[in-house]
């Protein structure tokens, strides 16, 4: 059964990896608290492998872990920020980044910027829709209805694009 398990674990981790560790980013104030929040993600993902009853895809079941854990970390970080010493000479390549223009990157930027500013309901919920996750998964992920997902997301791309157009 453990070999099993793990054979299920290391497939969904394939397919879902830069969308975990990209949602696990939007909840971090760097690469390195994004690095460490992912390992956090699969560490909760792999112990509650045997939670999953298949009521909902496994990628469905790993995103809600993985918002979980976001928002638990979230709130621990903050009670905790002033607690630790930050060592910002030290850098490792991003994970899940391509190589973008000049341009591209300072509209990433500007998007992440914009979306780290969110409530924590709201960045939660553009966190899966820019996954490219289907209204229907994200209201099964989130415990909400497909129309309050799908009204959210407009005004949250209205927020988002507001606060975009300031910066550029």
């Amino acid at each position: 059964m453990k070999k099993e398990q793990e054979t299920i674990f290391l497939k969904a981790l394939e397919l879902n990896q830069e969308k975990l560790f990209r949602i696990c980013s939007i909840y971090s104030k760097d690469d390195e608290d994004a690095k460490d929040l992912f390992q956090e993600v699969l560490v909760h993902i792999w112990r509650s492998m045997s939670t999953f009853k298949a009521n909902s895809s496994m990628g469905t079941w790993m995103f809600r872990v993985a918002l979980n854990v976001c928002l638990r970390f979230k709130s621990k970080h903050t009670k905790n920020q002033n607690r630790f010493i930050r060592i910002d000479s030290i850098t490792i390549a991003n994970f899940g980044y391509k190589e973008n223009s000049e341009v591209e990157n300072e509209k990433l930027n500007s998007l992440r910027k914009c979306v780290k500013q969110l409530n924590e309901a709201d960045k939660a919920i553009v966190a899966l829709y820019l996954e490219g996750i289907a209204y229907k998964e994200i209201s099964s992920i989130l415990g909400l209805s497909e129309n309050h997902i799908a009204v959210k997301i407009k005004r949250i791309k209205s927020k988002l694009l507001n606060c975009i157009n300031k910066r550029l």
